[in-house]
């Protein structure tokens, strides 16, 4: 053949242009400059990746970002803030009461009828349950732990004192009332038999002695000398002598801020007709004496109705439903808060495979590796989550002092917020696992598919 002007043409594949091969006898010229790239990740085999592509792409999509950054801001914000909530209610309920709760029942007597003696009941019931199978331990009492109802006063160190030096609870017991309770004496002395006296509902309290708890013998004497000392149940004197300090019996509110402070007082009074015991069992056989006390007792008088028998466990249970019910509550908000975010970062991250595909099909053409695709998209998730954490770092400190002053709540520990940011970096990176590792399966080809 004769001169040949032409010469053999290797199909181009540019990855931002439209792709033709030249006619023979066409001059071959050189690929016009790519366009910008909606997939901007200047990968090669030996070149890092940068972080500015990567942020130049994130500003072309910002509605995306803003929205799946607000999602992580307000996550980590109400999510801090809500688990210090839950350890505050769990840290409630999980406080002692002071008495053997496994083995301790509590139950009322209510008399009907004329000439029922309230007083004589009272003797005659502890005398039953005293000598019952399985009773360790019986006592009279006006109220117990843990059940939202009972008495209180204020006490003072002073005669006429206008504002009293502590506030206590009270339980009026028998010479067996520290036993049954189980409240441990960690100095001086329990009540003796003839110090407990009748006293009649409504009569004024100025027992001669009290047992008191120790976190109230704390407030009354802060140096520490609380036994032997006289103070005032009433304005007026007689005054009434510590004899003895227990180490806890928490008061029937569970909601009060002196809840440790409760004090014994040695007397018998029914409340009318009606009069309460709390009995202590051999261990393991409360649940086989609660079902034989009511039927005892019933026997013995059928002027008067037993009821309320209940086991100082649901006591428990029954005061610290509320809390119990917050702690759930919230552990629901803050798993759906986390499965709407990682559900978020799914959804956009699978949008943007979808919609670069092509694109990451070039870049595999022209030599990037699977993992630098993986890695693009994961770093670009976090990116995104970082600038939300930040806000939502501001934002949970903000709203733990906005309900500190609101609700008196105790300052959010600071090391909330880090532990957040670890979580949530590490779920938005699992999130964005599984469209990330879908655009690395992308086959170079499918940059061909629309020549």
């Amino acid at each position: 053949m004769g001169n040949r002007e032409t010469e053999k043409l290797v199909p181009c594949f540019p990855p931002h242009s439209i792709f033709r091969s030249a006619r023979i006898g066409e001059t071959v010229k050189a690929a016009p400059k790519p366009v910008s790239n909606p997939f901007p990740i200047p990968y090669s085999r030996t070149q890092a990746m940068e972080i500015r592509p990567i942020l130049s792409a994130l500003m072309r999509s910002k509605v995306s970002m803003i929205l799946i950054g607000v999602q992580v801001a307000l996550t980590l914000a109400i999510v801090c803030n809500a688990l210090f909530i839950i350890g505050q209610r769990l840290d409630h309920m999980a406080r002692p009461s002071g008495m053997n709760e496994a083995d301790t029942f509590h139950f009322g007597s209510s008399g009907f009828g004329q000439g029922f003696d309230a007083m004589a009941m009272i003797r005659e019931d502890l005398a039953i349950l005293r000598q019952m199978p399985g009773v360790a331990s019986a006592t009279t009492s006006n109220s117990v732990p843990m059940s939202q109802g009972g008495w209180s006063t204020g006490i003072s160190l002073q005669p006429k004192q206008k504002t009293s030096t502590a506030d206590s609870a009270i339980y009026i017991v028998d010479d067996k009332g520290l036993d049954t309770f189980g409240s441990k004496l960690v100095a001086g002395r329990d009540f003796k038999p003839e110090e407990i006296v009748d006293a009649k509902f409504g009569d004024s309290l100025r027992p001669a002695v009290i047992i008191v708890t120790q976190a109230l013998a704390d407030k009354l004497f802060p140096d520490g000398d609380a036994l032997g000392k006289s103070v005032y149940l009433q304005e007026d004197p007689p005054t009434s002598t510590i004899i003895g300090i227990v180490e806890r019996t928490q008061q029937p509110w569970m909601s009060s801020s002196t809840v440790e402070n409760s004090t014994f007082v040695p007397a018998y009074m029914p409340y009318g007709n009606s009069s309460r015991y709390l009995v202590r069992t051999e261990p393991g056989r409360r649940d086989e004496v609660m079902k034989a006390v009511e039927q005892k007792l019933s026997e013995s008088n059928t002027s008067r109705i037993i009821g309320s028998v209940r086991s100082m466990e649901e006591t428990r249970a029954e005061a610290y439903s509320g809390d119990r019910a917050m702690a759930i509550i919230l552990g629901v908000v803050i798993f759906s808060l986390l499965a709407i975010t990682a559900l978020g970062i799914v959804g956009m991250a699978s949008f943007w495979v979808a919609q670069r595909t092509r694109q990451i099909g070039t870049r595999r053409a022209l030599g990037a590796t699977r993992k630098d695709i993986l890695r693009y998209f994961q770093t670009e998730n976090f990116i995104i989550t970082t600038l939300g954490l930040i806000v939502g770092g501001v934002l949970a400190y903000a709203l733990s002092l906005w309900m500190m002053m609101s609700y008196q709540s105790p300052r959010l520990p600071w090391y909330y917020v880090p532990i957040g940011f670890v979580c949530l970096w590490t779920l938005g990176q699992l999130a964005v696992l599984g469209p990330a590792m879908r655009a690395s399966r992308v086959s170079p080809a499918v940059a061909t598919r629309s020549v």
